[in-house]
């Protein structure tokens, strides 16, 4: 996979892919290349979240925020959590990278508007230090290209709810550096469990 990609397929992602689908991406990477039975998708990487951020000039306004959060106080993290979320939401997503996840869907759904799953797999998630898994927001039954658009703006926006804002501060891990991809997986009907 181009380590520039904003979209990219699991057949073409593996373990060393970490850093730009994160973990959870290349393990779904890693389990459909070995033939395990994964349901079809596609990961925005975290190439298309960085690059979201510095087309909306976000970088600074996200480190202001932050340097005036009270790690000591709720309320603190949650107001300058919601800020930084209504920055992200009122965004703008590029043409290109629109485009990009529309025509991954299409191929994804049969050129029909199929239910996916909007999952989030974070750049730093799983480390042997940390674990990040829960932090971010997941999707279900996401369909059409609008809802799609604005479920992986929510997923981007994720990465700062206020648990991951706190646990991101109690871990010392750079809140600006920790990025975020978005798997865009089929839903799969199923008709047996257990």
């Amino acid at each position: 996979m181009a380590k520039t990609a904003q979209i990219a397929w699991f057949s073409e992602i593996g373990k060393e892919d970490v850093a730009i689908v994160g973990g959870k991406g290349a393990n779904l990477g890693e389990m459909t290349n070995a033939n395990f039975p994964v349901p079809p998708g596609f990961i925005v990487t975290a190439n298309a979240y960085y690059k979201f951020i510095k087309d909306n000039d976000l970088n600074t306004k996200i480190k202001h925020l932050i340097n005036t959060v009270n790690f000591s106080h709720q309320d603190s993290i949650v107001q300058v959590s919601e800020h930084i979320k209504k920055g992200i939401m009122h965004g703008a997503v590029s043409d290109e990278l629109k485009n990009e996840v529309f025509k991954a869907y299409r191929r994804l759904s049969g050129f029909k508007d199929a239910l996916v799953a909007v999952r989030s797999s974070a750049t730093a998630e799983d480390l042997a230090t940390a674990s990040f898994a829960g932090q971010q927001e997941t999707f279900l039954n996401v369909q059409g290209d609008a809802v799609l658009m604005e479920k992986i703006k929510e997923g981007w926006a994720s990465l700062f709810e206020p648990r991951a804002l706190f646990y991101r501060h109690e871990q010392h891990f750079d809140h600006i550096k920790v990025g975020i991809a978005l798997i865009v997986e089929k839903m799969i009907e199923s008709e047996k469990s257990g």
